[in-house]
Order: structure tokens, then sequence, then C-alpha cells
């Protein structure tokens, strides 16, 4: 992980997120305090747990964006869940402790692709080798022959070698076609049909089925080009130790983890549930985070992991709830609180000018694949922005999200004719946005289902 101070975390997630200066802050500091507890004594160590954050804001604000752009930064197992896919356990449905079981696949992934970024070289060496091989099969074995005329052949062999290594290289057998061996098809996954909560028993069986039938290898014919990265990816997975991968992705899952807990407003409720029948999906999945976000070991397919110092993120709008109408026990698990602002309308302007893959680069970079070069005049961009906040205000307020329906308003015609359109450059302004939609954000009625 990155030894970034918390300002310099602020800076790089200023470059992608507009605004929320104190939700940044509060992240940035939390990550930085990951370090911290990194250069103590094990002693004390041991005895320093995160303190786990409560992201309160309406939707499209950023909550979501903060935590996965914090996640990527530092190169940490991340996932994003929603509390309303677990029910209490004993019930019919995905219980709380497989968001454990999810980070540590992710951390896996993880440190899976850096192993393989450390054996890069010496596994296209190999695979290279694997395609000479193939282009050029060993010689027969001959028995009367002399020990000259072996040599011999042996050398001329050696310099026939040499010309294709060179022309491989130089890229003319690209369509070559060769004759590979590839592994056939995984074993169906093994299902327990009306179990409930028996995801780790699926997977042991999963995995004890593949054991028992192995997967049957195919030969497969195919050119050059197809074969390299098949042949790239089997010489990357034979220099892998998946022991040593499994053991360093469970340490950095409780060492780094970030979990992302959105809608937890919606499992807020009282404790009788609203009197209607049980209440599995609200106050017992409360119940059954309690230890999770506390401090509690999980059993993985790659072993017991410990999420005592796994960050917690947890979002909700809280329009129709409040943070106090979660159990006071959970409340004290997120002793952090920031509330994000709503949107202004200069936020829309910067959210479509400043971020490096903003909806403008984005949209532009989509048309001029057909050749249509689109130009945003700054008139444009804050017309846009006034329409969003305005539409925002009198309908239902869906933050920067109502962005990305302005836009694709905007250009809809744009892309529909971008192929066919003679003209490849267009100049997008304020009067060109205000004719697509004016007529829509001043009927209210119909900009609640078109806008």
């Amino acid at each position: 992980m990155p030894d970034l101070t918390p300002r310099q975390i602020v800076d790089e997630l200023d470059r992608d997120i507009v605004g929320q200066a104190e939700a940044k802050r509060a992240v940035a500091v939390a990550l930085r305090n990951r370090w911290r507890r990194k250069q103590l004594p094990d002693d004390l160590r041991a005895q320093v747990m995160p303190k786990n954050i409560l992201l309160i804001g309406p939707t499209g604000v950023g909550k979501t964006e903060i935590a996965r752009r914090l996640a990527r930064l530092v190169g940490a197992p991340f996932v994003k869940v929603e509390a309303t896919k677990y029910t209490e356990v004993g019930y019919y449905g995905r219980d709380v402790e497989s968001l454990v079981r999810d980070l540590v696949e992710a951390a896996v992934s993880l440190v899976k692709a850096r192993e393989k970024e450390k054996v890069s070289s010496t596994a296209k060496e190999r695979a290279e080798g694997r395609l000479l091989d193939l282009l050029l099969p060993a010689s027969p074995p001959s028995g009367n022959w002399s020990e000259a005329n072996s040599d011999e052949a042996a050398e001329r062999r050696k310099r026939s070698r040499e010309k294709m290594k060179a022309r491989l290289e130089a890229g003319e057998l690209e369509d070559r076609e060769v004759e590979i061996t590839v592994p056939g098809r995984a074993a169906a996954p093994v299902s327990i049909l009306g179990a409930a909560n028996m995801e780790q028993m699926e997977m042991d069986l999963q995995g004890m089925f593949e054991k028992i039938m192995p997967k049957a290898a195919q030969a497969r014919t195919m050119t050059v080009a197809e074969a390299r990265p098949i042949l790239l990816a089997q010489e990357s997975e034979a220099l892998l130790d998946p022991e040593k991968i499994n053991e360093a992705a469970v340490t950095l899952a409780e060492e780094s983890g970030i979990v992302f807990l959105d809608e937890i407003d919606k499992i807020a409720g009282g404790e009788d549930g609203g009197g209607k029948g049980p209440d599995v999906s609200r106050q017992g999945v409360q119940r059954d985070l309690l230890p999770i976000v506390e401090g509690t070991t999980v059993n993985t397919k790659y072993g017991p992991v410990r999420t005592d110092h796994v960050l917690f993120v947890a979002a909700g709008a809280f329009h129709r709830a409040r943070p106090s109408d979660l159990m006071p026990e959970l409340q004290g698990r997120f002793p952090i609180r920031v509330e994000l602002q709503d949107l202004t309308r200069d936020d829309f302007a910067r959210i479509l000018r400043e971020p490096r893959a903003s909806l403008i680069v984005q949209y532009q970079a989509l048309l001029a694949t057909e050749g249509l070069v689109v130009e945003f005049a700054p008139d444009a961009i804050d017309a846009m922005a006034d329409l969003a906040h305005q539409v925002n205000r009198t309908t239902q307020n869906i933050g920067a999200r109502r962005l990305h329906t302005i836009l694709e308003r905007v250009v809809e015609d744009l892309s529909f004719e971008a192929p066919d359109r003679p003209e490849k450059f267009v100049k997008i302004d304020a009067a060109y946005v205000r004719e697509r939609l004016d007529a829509l954000a001043k009927d209210e009625d119909l900009s609640r289902f078109i806008l």
C-alpha cells in the first residue's frame, strides 16, 4: 500500500470526485491510520481497531464513488454490498458472513494479479518457447546415425529454431496454425436445493467434485495469435504457488480490506419489525452485522478470516429513517459520521468539466470511434448543469445520476446518426442543449418520467 498522507489521498480523490471535502477527509484519515497502526509495536498494534465510517446523504452525491476510488487508490481488496440483500441466519437467502467471503475472493484476485505481474517475463519466455516447439516439431529419433550426423542435425535444428524465433518476434507467423491442448470445461456448479445459508458447503462440495472429476483436456487448432494468450495464461498459472497466494490474500483481506455497506438505512427499523411478520431483512440483519463489524472469525475456503481490522464504510440516504433508528450497538460500531451535501448547480458544472473520465470525455471518446468529433461549448455545459439542478429540485433528486440522462438526451441523435453522418465535426452550444431539453424540463409531469 502506498504511504500516502491524508492530504495526498484527498488530492487524488479530488481528481475524480467533485466536492464532499468532509467525507474525503474522513476516509483519508481512516486510511492513514492503517499505516500508522503498522508502525506500532506488536502488543499495541493488536489493540488499535479501525474507526468505521457512516456516510449520510442523498443518492448520487458520491458516497459509493469515494469508497471505490479509495480502494483502487491503495490497491486494497474492496467489496460493495447492499445491506438489503441479506437475511437473518436461519432464513432463505444470503447471510452477512458471505460479504467476508466476497472480500477474500477480491483479495485473492488482487494478489494473483500482482504475482502474475512478477512472473510475466518468465511466463512470456516459456510461452514463446512452447510456440516454437509447436511450430518446429522435434525430429524423430534416428538409431542408425553416427554421432557426427546427430550433432550436425542438432546444429541445423538450432539454426532453424533461431530463424523461426526471429520470425515469431517480428510478427510474421501470427496467422500460422498450431494445435494446443486446453483444459475442458469445469464441472457444473453444485447446488443444494432449498438449503439456506449453505454457501460454504456448496463451495466445499464444488472443490471436491472438481478433484474427483478432473477437467478433460482437449486439443484445438488455432492461429499463433489466438494461442499466445492461452499459453501465456497457462504458463503464468504454472509459475504461481496457490498456497502462498491464498495465505497472502487472507492476510491482505484482514489487514487492508474495505467493505462498503450501502443502503444501510433500509434495514433500520423498530424492534417489532413494523408488525408485518418476521423482520428477517432488517433487525435480524443488524444483529448479524454486529459481530462482523466488531470483529469475529469467518470460515472461508481459504481458511479462517478475522474481521477485527477490516474497515467498514456504511452509507445511506436516511430519507425515511434516521441513524438513531439503527440498533444502538450497531450505531456504536460506526463512530465517525459524515453528512454529505446536496449537489449545487456549480457542482454539476464541475462534474462535467473536471474529473479525468468525466461524462463529457466519455461521450467524446465514444463518438470519436465513429470518426465524429464533438465539442461542447462552455455555455452548453452550464446549460446542462442548470437543467440538471432544476429537474432535481422539481422532481426526484437523484444527484449526479441526472447528468447521465440529460447528456444521453443531448447526444441521442448524434449517437444514432454518427456512422452515416457526412459531417464529422459538431459543436454543441447552449442553444442546442435547450432545443433538446427545454420542453421536457418545463413540463414537470413529463420530466418525472423522461428526465
